[in-house]
């Protein structure tokens, strides 16, 4: 499999800040490829160092194979889609797809030709002549998305690009990029630090904390098989168990996770480990989150939402499958 973008020991320094700790990450052509973490975890920085806006303080970035550390961004092939979509607000929808391709002197018939192809791939055919001012917030993500297009870019970037939309659109442009990121088989580089939306639209994920890539896999092997506490808590809000609980209740310490639909509950008491109090009640729609406190250990449970929900306050005992349990090192 041919390699999009690859990163060898990538660092970037701002004065004393240690934005990006030796990066080690190899991005497969046509892959799906999402950069998650918390805000300040440096998957903003990697994506800037990739598409050229910010130079490594060393190491090595190749993009197919060629090496692209102080190469400008307008001599890679590659297109960044922004978070606040940087339109220009003085120009009709067409001429901002088109822009690039007039600083490039494509002749006019082709250069609008083209940008009215990747308007109708993006689904705003006979949208040309509007103003960004006058388009909703998820028809202008699809104009920045259609002008980073229109240049072929064998690599997008995505930096955030549906941070801005209400819950309902972004749940609709998570489906439409997936679908056209497949249709065009391009190398797709997303940047969020929504979990949902990096699980659902992935095919790899790399989860990022303080300048450091904690894990990269698959969105299964991120949800099943945290490789450090950091992961489990951040991805999917697992129930982090401290050694002494899970020896207690397992015989055999260590650090694990356990999801929260891994948990089952009942009314009552039972077992005296894992006898607890319902603290906390949330109710999620077809599912409710519970939190139950087990003597100073708290455990979070997801249920199927009905008249078998405990309320607060009820004593309940909690259960699981001991090979629910994803033991981890101790790595924080």
């Amino acid at each position: 499999m041919t390699t999009a973008v690859s990163l060898k020991a990538i660092t970037r320094r701002f004065g004393e800040v240690l934005a990006l700790d030796a990066i080690d990450l190899d991005i497969a052509e046509g892959e799906f490829f999402a950069m998650l973490g918390p805000s300040g975890s440096g998957k903003t920085t990697c994506l800037r160092v990739i598409a050229g806006f910010e130079q490594p303080s060393s190491g090595e970035l190749s993009i197919f194979g060629q090496r692209a550390e102080g190469v400008p961004p307008y001599k890679r092939n590659v297109n960044t889609v922004f978070q606040d979509y940087a339109l220009f607000p003085h120009l009709n929808v067409i001429d901002n797809v088109a822009y690039s391709l007039m600083l490039r002197k494509v002749p006019v018939a082709e250069r609008y030709s083209q940008a009215e192809a990747v308007l109708d791939m993006v689904k705003l055919a006979g949208y040309g002549m509007r103003r960004p001012g006058q388009l909703s917030g998820g028809q202008r993500q699809r104009v920045a998305l259609a002008r980073a297009l229109v240049n072929q870019p064998k690599v997008l970037l995505l930096d955030e690009p549906l941070g801005a939309l209400d819950l309902k659109l972004r749940e609709q442009m998570q489906e439409e990029l997936k679908s056209l990121q497949k249709r065009l088989g391009i190398t797709f580089i997303f940047v969020t630090h929504d979990q949902g939306e990096a699980m659902s639209m992935a095919d790899r994920i790399a989860v990022f904390n303080l300048g450091k890539i904690m894990q990269v896999g698959t969105p299964e092997e991120i949800y099943l098989k945290p490789a450090s506490r950091f992961v489990a808590d951040f991805v999917g809000s697992s129930n982090v168990l401290p050694p002494d609980f899970v020896a207690r209740t397992t015989g055999k310490a260590s650090w694990a996770s356990l999801r929260p639909e891994a948990i089952t509950v009942t009314a009552g008491a039972g077992q005296p480990d894992l006898t607890g109090t319902v603290v906390a009640r949330n109710y999620l729609g077809a599912t409710t989150r519970i939190t139950v406190d087990l003597g100073g250990q708290r455990l979070h449970a997801v249920l199927p939402s009905g008249a078998g929900v405990p309320l607060e306050g009820s004593v309940v005992t909690v259960d699981f499958d001991p090979s629910a349990l994803h033991r981890m090192d101790d790595t924080p």
